[in-house]
């Protein structure tokens, strides 16, 4: 028996297919070969910020142990479902597989994996680790897609990660308006949250578990094991048919992608990032009412982004003020013509608090009622007895803050893959658990037949 560990990467376009369902197929097929699965297929979400991602930027590598001599019928069967189920006509589809073979996976590469989710990775190095590890790398068009293949093969999710269930929809019906029971969805939040999250948004009432584009996937559910999504996928009543569904242990939110930096002057473009700063810019409402400010420390100065669809993130920055002292959460925006470096946010951390001080006009000596200004330099009059002075003068007075020392998240609806929720802090994984559930993958054998006749 061998060991072998397969990515796959940029199967999909904006116009059909998924990578995952790709893997899910390969799920299948493998097991009539013989093999043993050493872990749930992996679904690893890469940089979100990157300018040449694909859709949901997410690799895919499935872990077995598998008789020697089936080793090239087991790697046929995968590229010739890569193949088959890759959008090969889309431009931007570059699809690549690697297979690496051994127990365990190197350092190294675990070092690639870890700046292809926080930074930028160069193609020369993925090639270079290929050789060096003596992999084997197949791209069907560009080599592109061999560089996040590789990218999943090296994160094995030792650490902190959660778990993904994701329903198919039948061929016929992709393209079209998905169809689940509204009601059986809350209800399914109700009853296993937080084991699972981000199945609503709390502001609108969203449903979060459906994708809108004309991919395969009907819904997935996240949660903390793989017990909590699959008692989850069981309470969803879909009103069209299922095809497939797989349980896949992912990087979603987990925060993986954000990378703690020393100070601004160290940020770079399209790296996600964690960086402290002094407001030093108040915020500005803008078309749409996103909410731009300026943080610095003695470094540099960078601008901050909380667009309309972050919710209460977005209220809280209009809140701020010069002097309040923060940490922003989120992936760098490039410099433009239009606009500069910018961070936009996912998270926001308050540390200090600026005193909020407003000037008030004096109380009238003789009756306690708070006077008027009479004009710049004339003085003050009490509107109730008409006192007048010219020598009595403006207070300053420090007003109580709404904002709270916590740290604000991007609302449900707009957060990326990898954000973790507020609703996961505690709840993190020091390690992995290697038992694996059984019946983690399930094929309509009957939908099959029909579509197949």
């Amino acid at each position: 028996m061998v060991s072998l560990h397969v990515g796959i990467d940029d199967t999909d376009s904006p116009r059909m297919g998924c990578t995952t369902y790709v893997a899910s197929l390969i799920v299948e097929k493998l097991v009539p070969l013989g093999v043993s699965f050493r872990d749930y297929p992996n679904l690893i979400r890469l940089n979100p910020n990157v300018p040449w991602k694909t859709r949901g930027n997410g690799a895919l590598c499935l872990r077995i142990n598998c008789d020697e001599n089936r080793l090239e019928e087991i790697k046929e069967t995968t590229l010739d479902i890569v193949e088959k189920n890759s959008d090969l006509d889309s431009a931007g589809t570059e699809p690549g597989v690697v297979f690496y073979f051994g127990n365990t996976v190197p350092e190294e590469l675990k070092a690639f994996t870890k700046q292809a989710i926080q930074g930028i990775v160069k193609m020369r190095d993925a090639v270079r680790l290929v050789k060096a590890f003596k992999a084997e790398a197949v791209a069907f068009k560009t080599q592109r897609g061999i560089v996040g293949a590789l990218a999943a093969v090296g994160e094995t999710l030792t650490g902190d990660h959660t778990y993904e269930l994701i329903a198919y929809r039948t061929p016929q019906n992709r393209g079209t308006p998905r169809q689940l029971e509204p009601a059986s969805v809350l209800q399914m939040d109700k009853k296993t949250k937080p084991l699972t999250f981000n199945n609503l948004d709390p502001e609108t009432g969203r449903i979060l578990i459906t994708p809108h584009g004309p991919d395969p996937i009907l819904y997935g559910i996240r949660g903390e094991t793989a017990t909590a999504v699959r008692r989850g996928h069981k309470m969803v009543k879909a009103i069209e048919p299922i095809e497939r569904w797989t349980i896949f242990r992912t990087n979603h939110g987990t925060d993986a992608h954000l990378h703690r930096i020393a100070s601004i002057k160290d940020i770079h473009p399209f790296n996600p990032v964690i960086v402290k700063g002094t407001v030093s810019k108040t915020p500005l409402i803008i078309p749409r009412r996103h909410v731009i400010f300026a943080i610095s420390d003695e470094t540099a100065q960078v601008d901050c982004a909380a667009y309309e669809p972050t919710g209460e993130l977005r209220k809280k920055a209009q809140e701020l003020l010069t002097g309040d002292v923060v940490e922003a959460y989120g992936g760098v925006r490039p410099l433009s013509k239009k606009r500069p470096l910018t961070i936009n946010l996912e998270k926001l951390r308050i540390l200090g608090l600026a005193p909020k001080t407003v000037f008030q006009n004096p109380l009238c000596p003789q009756c306690s009622r708070r006077m008027e200004s009479m004009g710049a330099g004339k003085g003050f009059r009490c509107p109730k007895c008409g006192f007048r002075s010219t020598k009595l003068e403006k207070s300053i007075v420090e007003k109580g803050r709404d904002l709270q020392k916590k740290l604000y998240v991007t609302s449900p609806r707009s957060q990326r893959h990898l954000t973790k929720p507020l609703s996961r802090y505690g709840l993190e994984k020091p390690k992995r658990s290697d038992e694996m559930i059984s019946n983690w993958f399930w094929v309509n054998k009957s939908v099959l037949q029909i579509h197949t006749e």
